[in-house]
């Protein structure tokens, strides 16, 4: 791969521009996978009411045993990378070139984004199919689209406080034109989540690259608790001067992955473009 090495008048590196986690405010840790790779989860129905009777002997009604699903999470995603950068290339790129700065960008720029893209689509496939709605969106329907999502979560009885909204640029684009949206209603509220830009409806509203999101979609609205995202290992290592290599040997090794709860899939919300 060529290198392009900086002259000493010219100690700057044009460097792609990376986001951080994105994903991280729709997701949860809440499961222990410490020791094992595999988690089951096991959701109890509830019995219905009855009249009560004073007469007889069924006084509570018939009784029914409760019976159980499970879902079993295993962990699939175990993902790693190495490259090495040899003496020469440090100190010809004045140090730009350093292993712990090619590191941070390795993270910034390759292994986060794989992180967020995998959550986002497992996300959206997980979700109810009557949650995931489909049609054209311009800037007379943005603002409706999002509130049409809101009652759903509502009516599926997701807790307000929790639920974020990803837009696609697109979305957001439209949603700022759309006139039936009250521009001093909440984008000025604080930030307070990673990627924020603003609120609406109460929702904090994350501008999400459209390559991170499946094909199509314009925005989800979710709360974490429907996606517990593990992360089991992030082992990242430089050697120097390993065996054969007059420089840094760079790897890394990340294990994780993504569920949707079958019984929370309702708190999720997906609109798509026609």
């Amino acid at each position: 791969m060529a290198v392009n090495y900086a002259t000493k008048f010219d100690e700057k590196v044009d460097e792609r521009f990376a986001k951080e986690a994105l994903s991280n405010g729709i997701v949860n840790q809440d499961f222990d996978f410490l020791g094992v790779d595999t988690v089951k989860v096991y959701s109890i129905p509830t019995s219905g009411m009855n009249d009560y009777k004073t007469t007889g002997q069924n006084r509570y009604g018939d009784a029914e045993e409760l019976g159980n699903t499970v879902q079993t999470m295993t962990m699939k995603k175990d993902r790693s990378f190495t490259f090495t950068i040899d003496k020469k290339s440090e100190q010809d790129t004045n140090g730009v070139m350093e292993a712990g700065k090619a590191l941070a960008r390795q993270l910034s720029e390759v292994v986060i984004p794989e992180v967020d893209t995998y959550r986002f689509a497992t996300i959206v496939a997980g979700a109810d199919t009557d949650h995931i709605a489909t049609g054209s969106v311009t800037k007379t329907n943005a603002y409706e689209l999002v509130l049409d999502g809101q009652v759903k979560l509502t009516d599926a009885f997701v807790p307000t406080a929790g639920r974020i909204l990803h837009v696609s640029p697109k979305f957001y684009k439209l949603i700022k034109l759309d006139p039936t949206f009250v521009k001093n209603s909440d984008l000025g509220q604080e930030i307070t989540i990673k990627g924020q830009v603003g609120m609406i409806d109460g929702l904090p509203v994350v501008l999400t690259p459209t390559s991170r999101l499946p094909q199509n979609v314009e925005f989800i609205i979710a709360h974490p608790v429907a996606t517990p995202s593990p992360i089991k290992l992030e082992d990242y290592k430089i050697h120097d001067n390993p065996p054969g290599i007059n420089g840094k040997l760079v790897e890394g090794r990340i294990r994780y992955d993504a569920f949707v709860l079958d019984n929370k899939k309702k708190a999720i919300y997906v609109h798509k473009s026609a």
